[in-house]
């Protein structure tokens, strides 16, 4: 993504993908997928990010923010390698095409990485080895993560502050104890990341081929019940028994009377500094390592963030606390300069999440590294003329225009909500009657300005609230949408999105 190249995507995250049974995976559907797009000369795909969920299958709330979701490891081409048997692929549990199911994907997961140890000791010599050298190279995250998953089913479910003290402080002794009594266990949580990562690999071997770049997602705070915080209490706002001190959210505002209050520990910045952001620089370094582009969520906490008491019961009585993010980001820039990871332009490959009210501090900092912001085009019909998601308002090209995103009602869901006064507003910006919301709030994207506009899969098929992925402030019935069709009945709306993006500059094909 450079200043002189207009671009287009879709989003879609693998989880939707068809086909497979209880959760999209990274096998033949994901590769038939960036094949398509290839074929249309599509540039981007972007994802969700690819940690596991928390409870509710958000993405964003995960248990360990380094690792990739087991519900995305493809039996089938486990198989066809000969890491599991035919006998080990027929036992496993299988749901239904049609919705996510959490419950069968955790269950035939587990049982995946049950078989991945079971027969572990029958691979070739050189494929433990190689399995070896990439153990070694992952020491930042991968056994820590191991023991934590290990250590969770051993107690429950229940979160890590009440587990027996010896293990909640990871006391040496009984960290010792674990690996002699759980070796096999702890053996197939790794060989389960390995061959995710060994499967999202040949994925990005594929889209790179064809010229298609993955953009992934990263969220700013990691879960309260997660390894991170497990491992490295000192560097969160936690006290001695490892309960919040200060935890995150956003304050009160037209949308919500009390703020949000999202119950992830804050940072101790100060901790951060004095480690040389070590933490922060690992982990972003190893999203980059997944992707050619990386969504930063909630950009703004770089510059200052909300910090509640961690007893209250809602975000009206926080505060503004200052975040080291210039200094951060100036050291990633660096790091990524000797890396080679910087884009042809000289920028980090990163996009801020810059939605909500923003303030000149927090521009400064997005603009200061020259980060694309997003806009949104459900946003820019209030009737302002100086309402900032108008197209005609965007300065300059640096952004990413989004019809909608992950988070908000599909276009055709926020069309059928929409008052009379709003739906003449779009009528009169796009110059003529509304026959198409989706396609044409689409167009109205891909004519901007704007370097890269991206479009959710749920648009492109015209399809209502019931596809919607995600109603923020809410638990119950998110995160699960599926493709019921399978992929081939796409390349008619992936072709006409192509064309429409060509004839606008944005052809990647």
């Amino acid at each position: 993504m450079t200043t002189t190249h207009r671009s287009c995507g879709v989003l879609l995250h693998p989880t939707s993908l068809p086909g497979t049974p209880a959760c999209g995976s990274f096998g033949a559907a994901a590769r038939d997928w960036i094949d398509l797009l290839v074929r249309q000369g599509v540039g981007v795909w972007q994802l969700l990010p690819l940690a596991p969920t928390d409870g509710t299958g958000s993405p964003y709330s995960s248990p360990s923010g380094s690792a990739l979701n087991p519900w995305f490891i493809d039996a089938d081409d486990l198989l066809a390698a000969g890491l599991i048997s035919a006998v080990d692929h027929a036992e496993l549990p299988a749901g239904g095409l049609d919705r996510l199911e959490p419950a069968t994907a955790s269950v035939r997961s587990a049982a995946i990485a049950v078989a991945l140890g079971r027969h572990w000791r029958e691979q070739p010599q050189d494929h433990q080895q190689a399995f070896a050298t990439w153990r070694r190279s992952q020491d930042f995250w991968l056994e820590d993560h191991c023991r934590f998953m290990v250590l969770r089913r051993l107690h429950q479910g229940k979160p890590w502050w009440e587990w027996p003290g010896p293990l909640a402080q990871r006391q040496g002794r009984a960290l010792s104890q674990l690996a002699a009594e759980h070796g096999p266990e702890l053996l197939a949580e790794a060989l389960l990341q390995w061959q995710l990562r060994q499967q999202w690999a040949q994925l990005q071997r594929r889209a790179r081929a064809g010229g298609l770049r993955l953009l992934g997602d990263l969220p700013f705070y990691v879960a309260h019940d997660s390894v991170d915080v497990w491992c490295r209490r000192s560097l969160f706002s936690l006290g001695l028994d490892g309960q919040l001190l200060q935890q995150s959210g956003v304050p009160p505002d037209y949308f919500a009377v009390t703020g949000q209050l999202w119950g992830t520990p804050v940072y101790r910045w100060w901790r951060h500094r004095l480690s040389g952001f070590r933490w922060w620089l690992n982990r972003l370094e190893l999203q980059l390592e997944l992707f050619d582009l990386l969504r930063l969520d909630h950009f703004r906490a770089l510059e200052s963030y909300w910090s509640v008491p961690g007893a209250d019961p809602t975000a009206e009585h926080g505060q503004w606390c200052l975040s080291p993010g210039m200094a951060l980001l100036a050291k990633l820039e660096r790091r990524c300069r000797r890396q080679g990871l910087l884009l042809p332009d000289g920028r980090l490959p990163l996009i801020a999440e810059d939605l909500g009210v923003i303030t000149a501090e927090v521009e400064a900092i997005r603009d200061r590294f020259r980060l694309p912001g997003m806009k949104i085009l459900q946003f820019a019909f209030d009737g302002s003329e100086d309402n900032p998601y108008l197209p005609a308002n965007y300065e300059g090209e640096r952004w990413v225009v989004y019809t909608g995103t992950h988070d908000n009602a599909t276009t055709e869901g926020w069309w059928q909500a929409l008052d009379e006064e709003s739906r003449s507003r779009v009528g009169t910006l796009v110059g003529h009657p509304i026959t198409s919301p989706s396609w044409q709030l689409l167009e109205l994207a891909l004519a901007s300005s704007a370097e890269l506009a991206i479009v959710p899969l749920q648009d492109l098929l015209h399809l209502d609230d019931r596809a919607r992925f995600n109603t923020p402030g809410t638990v119950e019935g998110n995160w699960s949408w599926r493709l019921v069709d399978p992929l081939a009945g796409l390349e008619g709306p992936l072709q006409g999105f192509g064309a429409m993006a060509a004839r606008y500059g944005r052809g990647d094909g």
